[in-house]
């Protein structure tokens, strides 16, 4: 495998970044996962133009776009595979322990790693910690992902592969690293960037191909939904048939199967729509 670090490739085992670097001590930093297949990147602009803003969001200087865009061919080009996540990372830099930055600039690191296409669906789980919808950090896409850590480990352990947050108004949300869409009385709806979920570019994608509707759901609504799916990067679009003790239908139904039929066709015409 090689890796961009700030500037150049190296072999996995000398892509070395430093432990004081400020995304190591205290999290400071972003990242964007980006799926590539045959070695082309999907969305590449959507998801560039939200590395920048969760850049600012944080205070950090924008990225070099260009260089994220050289990066990425570079790893790419060096590590082919059918189906990879490209993983984006860029942090504070090397600063002296504590939440003071330093002033020898942010550290790009890129890598891409082969993976395998999702199952069609999926159990999940619901979990009692709640998203902060007022946050600081609420719609950026942070490395400060422990308690995502925290919340998935409690999914696998129950059999399932992703866990759902409520707000702190008890509002759904989101999950650890998905966006949720539910069907109620045969209309699709997801909820709004302002319960505090992130801005995901599978979910903006599916809401203006589908026309689902941006709604504030109570957390309960996945007790009552005909269909559940995720969408995520390397999920796209995927079913749920298990919440929690809750069984829906093993196979997608018909609102969900639409909707993956219709991702996969029109991410298939066009690589960064």
């Amino acid at each position: 495998m090689k890796i961009w670090v700030n500037g150049a490739l190296h072999p996995a085992e000398s892509a070395h970044v430093s432990v004081l670097d400020h995304g190591m001590t205290v999290g400071d930093g972003i990242f964007e996962t980006v799926k590539a297949v045959h070695g082309q990147p999907f969305a590449l602009t959507r998801h560039l133009d939200r590395l920048t803003r969760s850049a600012r969001g944080l205070g950090l200087p924008d990225p070099d776009l260009d260089e994220v865009r050289r990066a990425c061919t570079a790893v790419l080009d060096a590590n082919p595979a059918a189906l990879a996540r490209l993983r984006i990372t860029y942090t504070g830099g090397l600063s002296p322990l504590g939440s003071d930055r330093g002033d020898a600039g942010p550290t790009l690191v890129v890598a891409a790693g082969e993976t395998a296409r999702r199952p069609d669906s999926t159990a999940v789980i619901t979990v009692p910690w709640t998203r902060n919808e007022r946050g600081a950090l609420t719609g950026l896409k942070t490395t400060s992902y422990a308690e995502n850590v925290v919340a998935l480990a409690r999914a696998h352990e129950q059999g399932a592969s992703e866990a759902l947050f409520a707000n702190t108004v008890g509002q759904l949300c989101e999950g650890t690293g998905s966006n949720v869409f539910v069907v109620l009385d045969g209309e699709l709806h997801t909820p709004p960037l302002a319960s505090g979920c992130l801005a995901g570019i599978t979910r903006a994608l599916t809401v203006d191909w589908t026309g689902a509707h941006e709604t504030d759901l109570p957390f309960d609504a996945l007790e009552r939904a005909e269909e559940i799916f995720l969408t995520s990067t390397l999920r796209d679009v995927q079913a749920v048939h298990r919440v929690d003790g809750r069984q829906l239908p093993t196979g997608p139904g018909p609102v969900t199967a639409k909707a993956m039929r219709v991702f996969d066709e029109r991410s298939g015409a066009d690589l960064d729509p």
